[in-house]
C-alpha cells in the first residue's frame, strides 16, 4: 500500500471512529467480503447519515446489532486493518464479533435468543414426536384399526414412539441447554435422567392426586420426590446451572483428580439445587399461573376467556401446562362441562395460523416451507411445540399474532357457551369432545376458523411491519448513500490480456435457476449498491469460474471470491446470503490469490444442503463491482442454466 493510499484510508478510519461515537463506543471490529462491521456500545451515538458521506463509503445500515459500512471487496480489508490499528484494537473474527454483539443485548433479548438456540438444536425430535402423535391420534379413533391385529400393533408402536419422545423432552432440553451454555452435553443428559427417574412419582399422576408422594426433610426443608415430566422451564434452569457448575469445577479441580471429581461435584450440587430450589420454584410458578388463569375465566367474563386463550400457549413454552389436566378433571366432576378444553384448542390452532402467516411472508424461502408445513400439520392434532419453538418464538412476531388470534377465538368460545365433555384431545380430534348442546359442533368449527384466520392475519400484518422496519434500517439508509457513492481508488493491477473491442462473455458459474440480482434477499446486492449483478439459485454443489480471470481475493470465511477478467472487469462471487456467519463451514475453496483460472474451472465446492440446514439463503450472487471503462451489462433472460452457458455480456 503506497503512502498516498494509506493516508487516505487513515482519514477514512478517523472519520468513521469519530462519527461512530468515538473510540470508547466501539466494542469490536471485523469485516466480511464487502462490509466493515462494528459493534457499538450505543448505536444511537453513531451518525449514520454522516458516515454515508465519508469518502469511499457506499452505504450504511444497522443489522443484527452491528453497524455495517459498505466499502466493497478488497477495499474493506485495508480500511478495517487501518481502523483497528488506529484504535489499538485487534480485528476480530466474525464469530467473535457476533458474540460481542450478543453481549450488548438486553436481558430479555438474550433470554429469548438463548431459548431459541436451545430448541433449534432439538427441533427434529420435537417434529418427529408431533407428527407421530398426530398419526397415532387418527389411527386410535378408527374402528377398523382396533379390529385388525396388524394395524392395531402398528398404531400401538407409533403411540409408544411419540409418547416416549415427549415423555423425555425435559432430558432433551437439559442436554441442549447445557450444550448451549458451554458445559459438557453429557452432564445435561445426566440431569435429565435424574429429573425423570423412575424412583420419583410421576408428575402428571401427582398433579391429579392419584399417587402417593414421598416427602423428605433436608435441613428442615420439605423435599417432594416428584418427577419433572413436562418440566421444560425446570429443565432450562437446571441446564444453565449445570453448565456453569461444570465449567467452574473443570477449572478449579486439580487436573490429577479432575476426571473423577469434577463430574461428581457437578452432578451432586446440581441435584441438590434441582430438588431444593429450582424444582419447587418451577412448581410454584405453575400453580400460581394456573390459579390466576382459572380465576380470570371464572370472574372476568369474555375478557377472562380472551386472556386465557391468548396466553395459554405461553404456558406451554414453560412446560407448566400439564397441571391443566387436573383442573379439567375437577371441572368435569363439578359441572359436567369443561370450558378450558375449547379455550386451549383455539389457542393452539391460532399458533398454527401464525405459522401460516409467517410462511405467507416467506414463500420463496425453502427453509421456511420445510419448517412451517410440518409444524402446521402437527398443530391440527393439538401439538404446538414444533410451531412454537421452531417458528413463532424464534421470530417473535408470529407468537404475538398467534396469541391475538387465540384471544379472538376465546371470545367466541365465551359468546357461544362452548364447552367439552372430556379432555385430552384438541383441534381436529377434539371436535369429538365438544358438547353438542346449542349447536356445539358448529360453534366449535366457527371458533377454530376465527382463531386460525386471526392468527394468520395478525402474524402476516406484523410481519409486514417488522420487515418494513428492517428495510428502513437497512435498505433506506443504504439507498440514500447511492448518489454520494464514489468508486474505490485502486492501483493499476496486472490483468490477463484480451483483444480490444467486442463484448466479454460471462458464463453460468453454477448449475441452477438464473435470476436477476434484484430478486435476492439482500438489499445491498438487490439495490445494486456494489454494482450490477446476477444470481443463480443453485442445484449443484460446484462453483465454476465464469470467465478467464485472475483471482484477486479469497475471503477468510471462504464464502466469497473476487476475480479480474481478461478485459479488466472486477467480479465478486458471493455464495449465499449472510453465509459469512458460518465462518467457512460447508465451503471448500480450490483457488488462491494471484492464481489464473480458465472459464469453467471449478473454484469452490459448497455443501448447500448444510448451508440450507443452518437456515441461510443459498443464492449465489455475482456482482460486477468494477466494470472496465465504457463497459455495460447485458443480461440474458432468466432461465435454468448449466455451468458454462452464457448469462451476460459485458460490452461497450
Amino acid at each position: 500500500m503506497d503512502a498516498e493510499k494509506k493516508q487516505r484510508y487513515e482519514k477514512i478510519a478517523s472519520e468513521i471512529v469519530r462519527l461512530a461515537g468515538g473510540r470508547d463506543n466501539i466494542l469490536g471490529v471485523a469485516h466480511c467480503a464487502t462490509r466493515l462491521r462494528l459493534v457499538l456500545e450505543d448505536n444511537d451515538k453513531a451518525d449514520t447519515a454522516a458516515i454515508e458521506r465519508v469518502d469511499l463509503v457506499k452505504g450504511v445500515f444497522v443489522a443484527g446489532d452491528q453497524l455495517q459500512i459498505i466499502f466493497g471487496a478488497g477495499l474493506v480489508n485495508d480500511v478495517c486493518q487501518i481502523l483497528a490499528e488506529s484504535i489499538h484494537m485487534d480485528s476480530m473474527s466474525l464469530g467473535d464479533l457476533k458474540t460481542k454483539a450478543n453481549k450488548r443485548m438486553n436481558p430479555l433479548q438474550r433470554a429469548v435468543k438463548a431459548l431459541s438456540d436451545v430448541f433449534i438444536e432439538i427441533m427434529p425430535g420435537i417434529l418427529a414426536a408431533a407428527l407421530l402423535t398426530g398419526l397415532s391420534s387418527v389411527l386410535g379413533n378408527l374402528e377398523f384399526v382396533e379390529n385388525n391385529d396388524t394395524l392395531y400393533g402398528i398404531s400401538t408402536l407409533i403411540n409408544i414412539a411419540s409418547g416416549a419422545i415427549f415423555g423425555f423432552l425435559p432430558l432433551c432440553v437439559a442436554y441442549s441447554t447445557v450444550k448451549r451454555f458451554g458445559g459438557r452435553p453429557i452432564m445435561g443428559i445426566v440431569m435429565g435422567c435424574i429429573m425423570l427417574s423412575g424412583s420419583l412419582a410421576d408428575a402428571y399422576a401427582a398433579a391429579q392426586g392419584t399417587v402417593d408422594v414421598t416427602v423428605l426433610h433436608i435441613f428442615g426443608l420439605p423435599v417432594e420426590l416428584v418427577g419433572f415430566q413436562g418440566g421444560i422451564i425446570v429443565a432450562l434452569l437446571i441446564g444453565v446451572v449445570t453448565a456453569k457448575l461444570d465449567i467452574f469445577f473443570e477449572k478449579k479441580v486439580p487436573e490429577v483428580i479432575r476426571l473423577l471429581v469434577s463430574p461428581l461435584l457437578t452432578t451432586l450440587v446440581s441435584s441438590f439445587l434441582l430438588f431444593i430450589i429450582i424444582g419447587p420454584v418451577g412448581r410454584g410458578l405453575a400453580s400460581g399461573i394456573t390459579a390466576a388463569l382459572v380465576w380470570m375465566t371464572q370472574n372476568l367474563g369474555a375478557l377472562g376467556y380472551a386472556v386465557f386463550s391468548g396466553v395459554q400457549q405461553l404456558i406451554v413454552i414453560t412446560g407448566l401446562h400439564h397441571v391443566f389436566g387436573a383442573i379439567e378433571s375437577q371441572l368435569l366432576v363439578d359441572t359436567g362441562r369443561n370450558f378450558l378444553n375449547p379455550l386451549m384448542s383455539v389457542a393452539i390452532i391460532a399458533q398454527g395460523g401464525a405459522v401460516l402467516g409467517y410462511l405467507a411472508g416467506h414463500l420463496k424461502d425453502a427453509r421456511a416451507k420445510e419448517l412451517c408445513i410440518p409444524s402446521f400439520i402437527s398443530v391440527l392434532f393439538g401439538i404446538t411445540e414444533p410451531a412454537l419453538f421452531g417458528v413463532n418464538l424464534r421470530y417473535r412476531y408470529p407468537l404475538i399474532g398467534g396469541c391475538i388470534g387465540g384471544a379472538v377465538g376465546g371470545v367466541i368460545v365465551y359468546m357461544t357457551n362452548l364447552a367439552a365433555l372430556g379432555f385430552g384431545t384438541t383441534v381436529v380430534p377434539g371436535i369429538a369432545l365438544a358438547d353438542p348442546a346449542h349447536n356445539g359442533y358448529l360453534n366449535y368449527v366457527i371458533a377454530h376458523v376465527a382463531a386460525v384466520v386471526s392468527g394468520f392475519l395478525f402474524a402476516f400484518l406484523l410481519g409486514i411491519v417488522f420487515r418494513r422496519k428492517a428495510a428502513v434500517e437497512e435498505g433506506n439508509a443504504v439507498s440514500a448513500a447511492i448518489p454520494a457513492a464514489q468508486p474505490a481508488a485502486k492501483e493499476p493491477e496486472p490483468v490477463l490480456q484480451t483483444e480490444e473491442g467486442g463484448a466479454e462473455e460471462i458464463a453460468a458459474f453454477v448449475k441452477g435457476d438464473y435470476i436477476g440480482i434484484e430478486k435476492v434477499n439482500d438489499l445491498t446486492f438487490a439495490q445494486n449498491i456494489l454494482g450490477e449483478g446476477v444470481a443463480i439459485l443453485p442445484s449443484d454443489n460446484k462453483i465454476y469460474a465464469p470467465a478467464d480471470a485472475v483471482v484477486e481475493m479469497v475471503a477468510d470465511t471462504k464464502h466469497a471470491v473476487t476475480l479480474r477478467t481478461k478485459a479488466g472487469n472486477g467480479i465478486l462471487l458471493h455464495v449465499g446470503i449472510d453465509t459469512v456467519q458460518l465462518g467457512g463451514k460447508y465451503f471448500s475453496v480450490h483457488v488462491e490469490t494471484g492464481q489464473e483460472v480458465k472459464k469453467g474451472d471449478c473454484i469452490m465446492d459448497v455443501d448447500f444442503a448444510g448451508v440450507k440446514k443452518e437456515g441461510y439463503d443459498t443464492a449465489v450472487c455475482m456482482i460486477f463491482a468494477e466494470l472496465a471503462d465504457g463497459r455495460n451489462v447485458t443480461r440474458e433472460p432468466e432461465k435454468a442454466v448449466e455451468p458454462g452457458e452464457r448469462i451476460a455480456l459485458l460490452g461497450r
